[in-house]
């Protein structure tokens, strides 16, 4: 994989805001759970908004694997600050992909700019990564317009966000489920409800609300795209980056924990030397810091074959799995590198750690994943006796 100059510039342009802006500040505001509204407006005065928008909507568009790698940077600085990015990012790729002229004209330009910003609300209270169980229902009115009932949580943003892409049913009746789901672009107005902030063990600063929709109307140019029920086949791709997306967030975030256990080991003594020279410390730190790297690799693998404009649910699927479960691995080893101070919130470890089961949860939990990742397996295998 080879970046283009600019894009390397661009990513190491990324990692000095993470260095220079975010380290000294990010324990602070873990600890308020304070929303880093100056570090997003950096952001935004940085284009990471406009990552996934094109040119000619007032994008500065990178390659999926230099958008993977800023990432990466982001949450090796805290992984908050790329969850408030990978969303947004993911809806503004469907509206690249699917949106009409329109709507592509309309708010494409905002998004670019962090003007406004987007969610995506998938999940339900009681669907979890179900989807095809979802309740919510959008019906079609005389007028055209669209009545939407229901209720989404664990949406990232939901409560800042300007435009929130909105997995719904408009055919409840459909057989296969799928074929009655449709993307509606909502703007928050009456009958939209934030209803409440959720508590979280870690992934503190960015909020993650329930929503909810009663009463609320939303005009029939909100249909993303120009057909109904088409939303399921939609979200699925938008997934592909988000899945991409997540898997950086867990490689940033693990690659903080072996920097992090990296400088420890080496001011720790134990026993007149240096803890890295007792070997139980130093291969704890050679396999963390090379299960980091193959993650690393299986991203920007995944990131190339989505760029391809092939199918790369698979690939996808396989970096965030591989790579969620290496930060799971390796921010607790991270702990035991530290000993009792990696339980202090006084070193950045504890926060790693805290962090770190998101990425197995979300965007599809790993079990979701397996499945993903089978079916694809089959699908792609070639029969019994053909040549390879």
């Amino acid at each position: 994989m080879t970046l283009s100059p600019e894009e390397n510039a661009y990513v190491e342009t990324i990692g000095r805001f993470v260095d220079r802006e975010v380290r000294p500040v990010v324990r602070e505001l873990e600890a308020a759970n304070t929303f880093p509204a100056d570090l997003i407006e950096r952001m935004r005065a940085l284009g990471v908004f406009g990552l996934a928008v094109p040119e000619a909507y007032g994008g500065s568009p990178l390659s999926t694997p230099a958008f993977a790698l800023v990432a990466a940077e982001l949450s090796r600085g805290w992984m908050s600050l790329a969850g408030a990015m990978g969303p947004h990012s993911v809806v503004c790729t469907l509206l690249t992909l699917f949106g009409t002229e329109e709507q592509r004209s309309r708010f494409l330009p905002r998004l670019a700019t962090g003007e406004i910003r987007a969610a995506m609300a998938l999940t339900e209270p009681g669907g979890g990564s179900d989807l095809q169980a979802m309740r919510t229902v959008a019906r079609r009115q005389p007028d055209g317009s669209y009545a939407v009932s229901g209720s989404k949580t664990w949406i990232t943003s939901g409560r800042r966000a300007g435009l929130i892409a909105l997995l719904c049913k408009t055919n409840p009746d459909a057989s296969p489920p799928h074929r009655g789901v449709s993307l509606l672009l909502i703007e928050p107005g009456p009958g939209f409800t934030v209803s409440r902030d959720l508590p979280k063990l870690g992934y503190k600063g960015v909020e993650s609300c329930e929503l909810s929709f009663d009463g609320y109307v939303a005009p029939a140019s909100a249909l993303l795209g120009a057909e109904e029920r088409a939303g399921f086949a939609q979200m699925m791709r938008g997934l592909e980056l988000g899945r991409i997306q997540v898997a950086a967030r867990a490689v940033g975030v693990a690659q903080a924990a072996v920097d992090a256990a990296i400088d420890y080991a080496q001011q720790r003594e134990a026993f007149g030397v240096p803890i890295w020279q007792h070997q139980a410390v130093g291969h704890l730190l050679a396999t963390m810091a090379t299960k980091t790297e193959a993650a690393r690799r299986l991203m920007l693998y995944a990131a190339e074959r989505y760029d391809s404009g092939e199918r790369s649910d698979l690939e996808a699927g396989m970096a965030k799995l591989f790579a969620s479960e290496v930060c799971l691995e390796v921010t607790a080893d991270a702990m035991r590198v530290h000993g009792g101070y990696g339980y202090s919130p006084e070193y950045d470890v504890e926060r790693f750690y805290r962090d770190a089961p998101l990425m197995v949860l979300g965007e599809g939990t790993n079990e979701i994943q397996k499945n993903v990742i089978a079916r694809q397996l089959i699908a792609r295998a070639k029969p019994a006796g053909a040549s390879r």
